[in-house]
């Protein structure tokens, strides 16, 4: 038993650290939120809401101003500030927001918090274990190549969710007669609109996929859809 203390002892604080992680969050969302109310992107959810069978889809405003869409850990569903501002200047449209809210909403219907949280706390437990070890070989090495891997594999659990949420977008852009258009579009605008890095950055440093894999797994699907 005593031989696994560590791996325990590694898991219980990655797990703590996630939880404060999620009460900040929300801490932070319900001090500067509020209801969305943009009339053109109300009638669209409003659409997504009926293929869904629900009576309608909460969407409410993050007051920051980085442009971004999120799905808190309690499955509520935010744009920023900063992305409204994007929408007001004409800059993206309200279907385009609808893209970002579908995928939000896949978020949440795919369970990806609670997969998050066993990713965070794995991903960390692997961290410290793996730099204790490397340490004892590599020392001051052993921490930042630990962190790489951890780094590596975060990354790639994030892409995974990514492009799950993105087919769920697109199906559910497609059920409610948007059609997927703006989800291209807007993916197109993206990296200009916040900055993330460009089409050069290695691909498994990224937690997001690369814009022209995202487009091409959508048009593969919509592609195979078309012949069901």
């Amino acid at each position: 038993m005593l031989k696994f203390t560590p791996l325990i002892l590694a898991l219980l604080y990655a797990f703590a650290m996630y939880r404060f992680s999620v009460w900040r969050t929300l801490k932070a969302l319900d001090a500067q939120s509020h209801p969305l109310a943009e009339p053109e992107i109300t009638a669209l959810t409003d659409r997504m809401a009926q293929a869904l069978g629900l009576p309608r889809i909460a969407v409410q405003v993050y007051e920051v101003d980085p442009v971004n869409g999120l799905a808190a850990p309690d499955g509520r569903i935010f744009l920023t500030r900063g992305f409204l501002q994007k929408y007001r200047a004409g800059e993206v449209t309200a279907a385009e927001l609808a893209s970002v809210i579908a995928h939000e909403l896949g978020h949440v219907a795919l369970g990806h918090a609670r997969r998050r949280m066993i990713d965070f706390t794995g991903q960390n437990a692997v961290f410290m274990l793996l730099s204790t070890l490397l340490n004892r070989f590599l020392p001051g090495i052993g921490v930042l190549i630990a962190r790489t891997v951890a780094n590596t594999l975060a990354a790639s659990l994030s892409r995974r969710d990514e492009h799950e949420a993105d087919a769920y977008a697109s199906a559910l852009l497609v059920k409610s007669g948007i059609g997927t258009a703006p989800q291209k579009s807007l993916f197109r605008k993206l990296e200009a609109l916040t900055g993330a890095p460009g089409a050069n950055a290695p691909a498994w440093l990224l937690s997001h996929p690369k814009t022209q894999d995202r487009i091409a797994a959508i048009e593969d699907r919509e592609a195979r859809w078309d012949q069901a």
